[in-house]
């Protein structure tokens, strides 16, 4: 494994001096040199976060290692390369918007087909899911930067960007002082917001959607990650009992989302009457919120209605309520009362299993 690793390492400078030389000789080279510098960087965190959880690379604790990485893992390195290459734009080379833009777009896409590749090889480990935590994590910092240079995401998601970092360094501060760690229960939305905040940076560092709208979604987007941290610490500390969690959760699904989509319905409404919009507009707006209403896909609804909203979105008080309804529906989904929650299901799935 480690002369595979050694491989993908070496394979990896060489697309990062192959990739900023070429930018070099068509634009500029000392932004060239940094980026390359920036993106070595980070690449040689990628290689180091691997080398040093090899032994982790088994089905679990009392498993054999595999020979060879696997494809799982590889997708996964990959993906913690497309990154580095993304990292390569900050800080002097934001004219670029396109190249951060595509690589961020391939590693979000690879972070549902890496799970997929293991499943379906057979060859799902420890390791894996260590560098999916990790490079996540890395995305989130990297990625927020450039879009909050760019002016597409509000300065305060770096507050998400760093709460992965903060959350580990208090654990580990927990042992060191020999403090009781108390156990938290599995709950497939954190994979689910964890995706969701990848996606959508993605898509923020497209020049698709109104800065203004996505600045104030990224705290939309924000919060409920933010909220689920609070609550995971306190059951650590043993403040708050984990099946105070599986209250909440079904709260939410009862109560909280359902509300959310009959919110949803004044919002418009109004947003409607105060800036009138074209006929297409108006059809895929009816659409959207049919599909919500009815709880019909409705995740794929409030994606709908959030990219014809990020489009031309009014500035007002109104709006930004609404920004924050549509992008909770398409982050928790439609809840209780829905006919059919296909979307929820395929959030919560995992491909090849």
């Amino acid at each position: 494994m480690k002369n595979e690793l050694r491989t993908i390492g070496l394979l990896g400078i060489a697309v990062l001096v192959f990739g900023f030389g070429s930018l070099g000789f068509a634009q500029d080279w000392l932004a060239a040199g940094q980026g390359l510098l920036q993106a070595g960087l980070l690449w040689g965190f990628v290689c180091w976060c691997v080398s040093h959880r090899l032994d982790l690379n088994r089905a679990n604790a009392d498993a054999p290692l595999y020979k060879t990485l696997g494809w799982g893992n590889r997708l996964t390195i990959l993906r913690g390369g497309l990154i580095a290459l993304t990292g390569g734009f900050l800080f002097g080379n934001e004219g670029n918007i396109i190249f951060p833009a595509i690589f961020y777009t391939l590693a979000a896409i690879l972070d549902r087909l890496d799970g997929f590749a293991a499943r379906r090889s057979k060859q799902v480990s420890l390791l894996g899911n260590e560098l999916d935590i990790t490079f996540d994590a890395l995305g989130l910092v990297v990625a927020p930067l450039l879009a909050i240079s760019q002016g597409k995401v509000h300065w305060s998601y770096l507050v998400l960007s760093v709460a992965y970092y903060v959350y580990q360094w208090a654990l580990q501060r927990r042992q060191r002082q020999g403090l009781a760690i108390h156990p938290v229960p599995p709950n497939p939305l954190r994979r689910t917001l964890a995706g969701f905040q990848m996606a959508f940076i993605a898509l923020t560092l497209w020049p698709l959607l109104n800065p203004a709208f996505t600045t104030i979604a990224s705290i939309a987007f924000m919060l409920p990650v933010l909220f689920g941290f609070a609550m995971d610490w306190w059951v650590v500390c043993g403040k708050l009992q984990a099946n105070v969690l599986m209250s909440l959760d079904r709260l939410s699904d009862r109560y909280f989302q359902p509300a959310l989509r009959v919110l949803l319905i004044p919002l418009l409404f109004w947003v409607a009457q105060a800036h009138p919009v074209n006929h297409v507009v108006d059809i895929g707006l009816s659409i959207g919120t049919s599909l919500i209403l009815l709880g019909v896909a409705g995740r794929l609804g409030a994606l709908l209605l959030f990219l014809l909203l990020g489009w031309r979105m009014p500035d007002s008080l109104i709006s930004i309520v609404l920004i924050f309804t549509i992008s909770w529906i398409l982050l928790l989904g439609t809840g209780r009362f829905s006919f059919w929650q296909w979307d929820d299901e395929w959030v919560k799935r995992y491909d090849g299993a």
